[in-house]
This record gives structure tokens, sequence and C-alpha cells, in this order.
């Protein structure tokens, strides 16, 4: 899609916006080296951070006789962006202030692309990511798939998590039986619980997941996300979203990422709402890598150049006739292929 035409105004404005930007950090960077100059600063130390909030990070010293408390900090101009669970370096300032100078090494990233398909970080340093279910809304194979393809692209562990199982019914149980079963052959973790039917209190299952593990819970609107955390940290105030009765699509909840610590270990990163992952950011090389058992049958088929849609000679159908793949799991790469395509040909954002 052609990009459309500013006129001069819209120029002029746009400038000006981004030069007032540049003017705020720089009086900003200006101030920072004012009182570290003037010893106002304390010295450098490890922080955690536990949330993001714009320009201004709140940051858990994780060091000194500061350990434990939490200063509201605000990050020199040369630093690139920084999510929670990010571990920083940060100077002490003046009431509960400071300031972060560096950023440490990270272990892994989690991003998703956003409106405009710019990839945005989420979290990092994540131990695993739980993809929370339920039977409503009803999970879909493509849904899980995208999230389990990010996963994988991340290089970082994911759970299957089905929960409110107290709404299976005769119904429903053998679809929900034979999707998750198509993911626990794959080798994934897979457990249920119901946050409801626990009346307040953490699930032992979820409990178990979560010790000592830094966790990042994903899922579409309406899985009980909310629910699931406020029973692990029912001492914080995290609003619960009801499921619109009409449309039986989530109502989003979150709007900040924060990371808590929990009463029986470990840490939870609690990100804002995500209905989909859109993967249009990939290659169809890397959503193949993000398939586990299509990731041998690469370089396997007839002709080098097959794109896999039902091309002669395709490893891939030759694994889904001899029941090696899973034919849900092949139609839902087909699908993802198909709207990274579909998307490439109209430079629109997939939804």
């Amino acid at each position: 899609m052609a990009k459309r035409k500013l006129n001069k105004r819209q120029q002029w404005r746009i400038e000006k916006i981004q030069k007032e930007r540049t003017e705020r950090l720089n009086r900003k960077e200006k101030a920072v080296e004012a009182q570290a100059e003037a010893g106002e600063l304390g010295p450098e130390q490890e922080g955690l951070v536990i949330a993001h909030y714009g320009q201004q990070l709140d940051i858990e010293a994780l060091e000194g006789d500061d350990t434990g408390r939490v200063f509201r900090c605000f990050v020199r101009a040369n630093i690139d962006n920084l999510v929670t669970g990010d571990r920083v370096v940060w100077r002490p300032g003046k009431s509960e202030t400071g300031v972060i100078v560096a950023r440490c090494e990270r272990n892994n990233l989690l991003q998703r692309p956003d409106n405009f398909g710019a990839l945005k970080p989420v979290a990092a340093n994540i131990d695993h990511i739980i993809l929370v279910i339920a039977p409503e809304p009803e999970p879909h194979n493509n849904l899980i798939d995208r999230y389990l393809v990010a996963s994988e692209s991340s290089d970082i562990p994911a759970v299957i998590l089905l929960n409110k199982t107290d709404l299976i019914t005769d119904q429903n149980r053998a679809q929900i039986d034979a999707l998750l079963g198509r993911y626990e052959a794959l080798g994934y973790q897979v457990e249920r619980t119901s946050a409801t039917a626990c009346a307040g209190q953490p699930a032992p299952e979820v409990e178990a997941l979560v010790r000592d593990q830094t966790s990042v819970f994903v899922g579409q609107s309406g899985v009980g996300k909310s629910s699931i955390i406020q029973t692990l940290l029912p001492d914080e105030l995290l609003r619960v979203g009801a499921v619109s009765e009409s449309t039986g699509k989530g109502v989003h909840t979150t709007t900040t990422a924060k990371l808590f610590h929990l009463p029986g270990g470990g840490d939870l990163i609690d990100s804002p709402g995500i209905r989909e992952f859109g993967l249009w950011h990939m290659t169809p090389q890397e959503v193949e890598y993000g398939f586990r058992e299509i990731r041998p049958l690469i370089g396997l088929c007839k002709f080098r150049n097959c794109r896999h849609m039902g091309d002669p000679g395709c490893a891939l159908d030759a694994a889904a006739e001899a029941g090696t793949v899973s034919k849900e799991r092949l139609q839902s790469f087909h699908r993802i292929l198909q709207d990274m395509a579909e998307q490439q040909a109209r430079g629109l954002r997939i939804t």
C-alpha cells in the first residue's frame, strides 16, 4: 500500500514534535549530569525493571542497603528500549528516585509486532511462557500455534495451561482432549486448572508451574489470565475482566506490564492482554522453524523452492499422509503462510 503523502503543515508539525521531544531528553540528560557532578547521585548498582511507564520505570534495588526497595527512575537517552524483567545498572537519587545508566545482557526477549509491523518488546529474561486457553472462548489450533511459533522463535519454553476446566462438558470434552493431545504428543507440557473452582486459592498445579521461575502469562482475552494471577497474588489489586456475553471475546484489563514476586517463590510478569500474536514480521523459513515437527523436514522436499502449499513432492504433505505431522497442524501452518502472503500483497496488518 502506497504511503500517504503529508502536506507541509503536517510535516512541520511532526518535525516540531520530534524536536520538542529531543530537547526534553537533552534537558533531562543535562540534569542527570549536573546531579552526578554535584555528587547528588549514589554509586552504580544493579536493579530489576518491575514496571514501565513511558519515560519512567520502577526499579527494584538488588544490592546494598536499598535491596528490595523500589525507585522511580528515568533513562539516559543513549539506552535502547527497556522492558519489564530487564536487569539494569542504575544510580539512586533523592526521594526514591534514580537514573538508569546501562542495561545488562538479556537471556531472552519476548517481542510482538505492533499495528505498523514494528517489533515491540514485551518482557525479558523469561524462564517460560504460560499460554492460557479455555473452553470459552473456544480454543483454536491456529491461535495456539501462533503463540507457539513466537515462543519457539524467541527460544523461550512454552507451557499450555487449560483454565476453566469446570466448563468442560460432554459436548466439548472430546474436542478439547484431542486438541491438547496433539500438543502433548509434540512434547509440550500441558496442564489443566480452574481458577474459579479454587475459590480464590492458588491451584497446586499452577503453583508448581511458577515456583522459582520467571513466568509470563499470554493468551487471548477472556481465558482467565488475570483470575489465575489473582489467586497467586491475592494482595495485589488486579482487575478481572469479564467475557462479553454478546461476542464471547474477552475485555482487556491489563494496561502496563508489571513484575510481581510470588509468595511461594519465583516472579510473574503480568503483560498486556494479547488477542493474537501476529507473525507478519517473520519469514516463511522462521515459521517453518516455529513448528517443531516440521523443523526436521526442512530441505527434504523434492524441489528446493517448494512453498509447502500442495506443491508436488512436498515433504510436509508426505509426513501428514504418514501421520508424523498432524493434518490439523499442517492446516494451521498453511493458514499462517497464506495470511503472511496476503498481508505482504496488501501491505496491511493481518487481524
